[in-house]
């Protein structure tokens, strides 16, 4: 029993560190993550990172969902293999996009210049941008108004709840959770989540998945404009090639293994 549970905890480990390693080579210099960046430029830097993690956990948790209803519906078998086969692919994709990349920042460039593209479309037909401001600054609508009596602010948690509310149903926020949302969906590090969660259940995965979100895009926020210029996409890109290839081997090895055990079974 002991051996096991040790087992079993040496699978939620790997697991967990797969799921983070994953996300951090996908979506460094991502278009979700120069989106982050580009917008705490303009916009406070804690609305900006609340709405794009908010997003990205939420889909780091419908993904691993959706890869936990796999098993359910595929023999476990097919779920390895199906994993194995699409972290092959996905490296495969990667390595040759690398190699056909320049060094330097012109790609990272180009991909700042759609992320700018996309923004500057959402924000059409946005409120202006005092309006945001005053939104930002909790006055729009009634929320956090200075109290009649002397012109003093409230104090206490109705006040706490009226500058988080403020926050959330800021424009900045979701914009940033709706740019990030439909910006992730259908991406390879989505795909790769719902592999993973087919594998190795969904609580681990989401886990990792959204601590890694969460590092990404607090990197993104704070210096995401000084990373963009001084990082090699080319390099980020081979590295996460070369990660998901190993993935796609020890899903490999781990498909061939169960394999050989059903094998026994029946024998």
């Amino acid at each position: 029993m002991a051996s096991d549970g040790a087992v079993t905890a040496g699978m939620n480990g790997a697991a967990l560190w797969q799921s983070f390693a994953m996300i951090i080579v996908s979506e460094l210099g991502d278009k979700t993550f120069l989106i982050a960046a580009i917008l705490a430029m303009r916009n406070p830097q804690l609305v900006v990172f609340g709405g794009a993690f908010a997003a990205l956990a939420a889909m780091s948790l419908l993904s691993s969902l959706m890869g936990q209803l796999l098993p359910a519906l595929i023999p476990k078998l097919w779920t390895q293999y199906a994993a194995a086969l699409l972290f092959l692919a996905f490296g495969l994709k990667m390595l040759q996009e690398a190699r056909g990349m320049e060094g330097g920042s012109k790609e990272m460039e180009e991909e700042m210049q759609e992320a700018m593209e996309e923004i500057d479309q959402g924000a059409r037909g946005a409120r202006t941008p005092v309006e945001m401001r005053d939104m930002e600054g909790g006055v729009a609508g009634g929320l956090g108004s200075p109290s009649l009596k002397g012109g003093r602010r409230k104090k206490g948690g109705v006040e706490g709840v009226r500058e988080v509310a403020a926050a959330v149903l800021s424009p900045v926020f979701v914009q940033a959770f709706v740019l990030t949302f439909l910006g992730e969906w259908g991406d390879r590090s989505q795909i790769s989540t719902i592999a993973l969660a087919a594998a190795h259940g969904w609580r681990v995965v989401t886990l990792g998945t959204v601590v890694g979100h969460g590092c990404c895009t607090a990197l993104a926020v704070v210096g995401g404009r000084w990373l963009a210029c001084h990082i090699s996409i080319k390099n980020v890109t081979f590295g996460g090639a070369v990660l998901f290839l190993i993935f796609g081997i020890i899903y490999f090895r781990e498909a061939w293994i169960f394999t050989g055990e059903d094998a026994s079974v029946f024998a």
